[in-house]
């Protein structure tokens, strides 16, 4: 069992990212899915970075790292798009990380300090075609994040055929049922792995 942090993307906390939440619950996971916009949901991905740009992105990176000082520091620390940020940082920089789940963005490891902590396993997952993860340099930085952390811990890349952003949110119109499946089957191996260590 694996308790983790997941953090939603820039469209707010939406019944799919709680699904998605609820899912790993499922499979016997504490999954803490904290709302860092205050309620607010939106219905495009354009609409949400509006929203965050005027609320400031480094505003709301810092709600999500004032809601995991409440928890444990042996987390999985989890986002989605926007949500990867928070999530990154966490577990580049917070003392006895157990694991970290990337979904559809990656930042440069030189973006939250030094490098990536010895021994720490990642996963990244993302779409081939994405206008914001493969074509916004994401998915460089996810394979460069990958190579460094595979040294010392288990790292994996899986690049999803389509052009979906937020493909794993059943509640959005990009949601694509396979590629979301496969990536969720792939994210309980993960979890359940670190259990293994």
């Amino acid at each position: 069992m694996a308790e983790v942090l997941l953090f939603h993307h820039v469209q707010g906390r939406t019944d799919g990212v709680l699904a998605f939440a609820d899912d790993l619950r499922a499979s016997g996971h504490i999954v803490h899915c904290p709302d860092l916009f205050g309620g607010n949901v939106f219905a495009t991905v354009d609409d949400g970075i509006s929203w965050a740009v005027e609320t400031g992105f480094g505003v709301l990176i810092e709600r999500g790292l004032d809601h995991a000082a409440a928890f444990p520091a042996s987390l999985v620390y989890a986002g989605f798009s926007f949500g990867v940020l928070p999530a990154q940082r966490l577990a580049q920089t917070r003392a006895g990380a157990r694991g970290a789940l990337f979904f559809e963005s990656c930042s440069p490891v030189d973006e939250f300090g030094d490098g990536w902590p010895e021994g720490l396993a990642v996963q990244v997952h993302g779409m081939d075609a994405d206008p914001f993860f493969a074509a916004e340099g994401d998915i460089d930085a996810a394979r460069a994040l990958v190579e460094e952390a595979g040294a010392t811990a288990r790292a994996e890349l899986f690049v999803y055929p389509g052009d979906q952003h937020l493909f794993a949110d059943r509640s959005l119109p990009s949601y694509d049922s396979e590629a979301a499946q496969l990536l969720m089957s792939r994210v309980l191996d993960f979890l359940e792995a670190l259990d293994e260590v």
